[in-house]
């Protein structure tokens, strides 16, 4: 069976169901290819492992896209506190520096993929393809094919939102650089003495960051923390109420004892990052598809929502006009690398410089980052850049 349309977008996780969404919205037939339907999943204590935080232009867009008022518990946090295993000194970040009530929400990733769901289910222009893996793409000067075992689809415009281990840039051949961090994440749900008072916890470790982001309830926190995965695999391994303690004495005890966990999950961590967001005039990658960051800094997901703003804003004229254009992407490829290659930098360069133990680079790290924490003016941009909000957000 042959099918037609304006866009293809490969991959209905949050970025591309909210590409397909907001094409849909300003007039383009839309056909979305996915393997399965989005399921919520909730552990023992309630809530998702999968956790993702938004950032105030990532909630911008959802409002845009009509879906952020449908949204049950969205978690603010409206301060950051950030510290290190070794040296005297740390880093408050408060919404108030900034004008703000929160520096952004934490919300649970299968309830918010179920609701994207079901908006692309009830939109007129838009056509879900469940369970049809890709087997080809062939690309010419007009159009994209994408061939399945029973359906070959025609597109002026092909989003691959597929994910790290995207098919689309597998079939295409697009490069990409990859690079271990050697590190696991270990990821969970805990339930904890104190409450959160809606603050989101850092700790730079010599063995890697370990942070605690707000849940809606107030003594529920998501945990990801980051280490080698000798360390990972012994701490998933451990009983409960060991790994309870080794998680209140490495949070310092910040929020009281540890009472609960829930299941635990490890995976590799690795940044990525292709070498063309635009590898033919009508075909873009976005999301993980184009580049994955390390989560100590928890933008993966509003890279890719900033990544949807773009491609709206480039389209938001009349659907007649064609969206694959020779040429039309290419301002958009380069800034949305250079945007991942500066944060992917400094995600690399957090990483080293908390992980040195040198006593020499260990006191000048802690004395700079007394000072940084008394520089207003520098640490209120900082906040800017990291909500999406800042000069040089914009710019790239």
């Amino acid at each position: 069976m042959a099918i037609a349309a304006d866009v293809v977008v490969v991959g209905a996780g949050l970025v591309g169901a909210a590409a397909a969404l907001g094409l849909a919205q300003q007039g383009y037939s839309v056909v979305v290819f996915e393997r399965h339907k989005p399921e919520i999943r909730r552990g023992k204590l309630g809530m998702d492992i999968r956790n993702v935080a938004l950032s105030p232009a990532s909630q911008s867009l959802l409002e845009r896209l009509d879906v952020w008022r449908s949204i049950n518990g969205a978690a603010p946090y409206r301060r950051m506190c950030v510290w290190e295993e070794r040296g005297t000194k740390g880093m408050d970040f408060r919404a108030a520096s900034v004008g703000r009530e929160e520096l952004g929400w934490i919300l649970e990733q299968s309830p918010l993929a179920a609701l994207f769901w079901q908006r692309l289910e009830a939109e007129s222009n838009v056509e879900l393809l469940l369970g049809a893996p890709l087997i080809g793409i062939r690309t010419d000067d007009n159009v994209v094919k994408l061939v399945t075992r029973d359906n070959e689809v025609e597109t002026r415009l092909l989003l691959g939102a597929d994910g790290a281990r995207s098919t689309v840039r597998e079939l295409l051949g697009v490069r990409a650089e990859m690079v271990d961090t050697g590190h696991h994440a270990l990821a969970s749900v805990v339930r904890t003495e104190l409450p959160h008072e809606d603050v989101a916890y850092q700790r730079f470790l010599l063995s890697g960051p370990l942070a605690l982001l707000p849940g809606v309830e107030a003594n529920l926190s998501s945990m990801v923390w980051s280490q080698p995965p000798e360390n990972a695999l012994r701490r998933q391994s451990l009983p409960d109420p060991q790994f309870c303690e080794e998680l209140a004495q490495s949070l310092d005890f910040r929020l009281g004892a540890v009472q609960a966990v829930d299941e635990r999950s490890v995976f590799p961590l690795q940044q990525m990052l292709v070498r063309s967001f635009n590898p033919h005039s009508r075909v873009l990658l976005i999301g993980e598809a184009a580049r994955i960051l390390h989560p100590l800094a928890g933008l993966g997901v509003n890279l890719g929502f900033e990544d949807v703003r773009d491609v709206l804003q480039r389209l938001d004229g009349s659907p007649s006009d064609d969206p694959g254009a020779d040429g039309l992407w290419r301002r958009f490829a380069r800034r949305r690398r250079a945007r991942s290659q500066l944060l992917i930098g400094l995600m690399t360069a957090f990483r080293r410089v908390y992980a040195a133990s040198d006593p020499g680079l260990s006191w000048a790290r802690n004395r700079g980052v007394g000072w940084l924490d008394n520089a207003t003016t520098i640490k209120t941009q900082l906040i800017k850049e990291a909500l999406g909000l800042g000069s040089v957000a914009e710019l790239l």
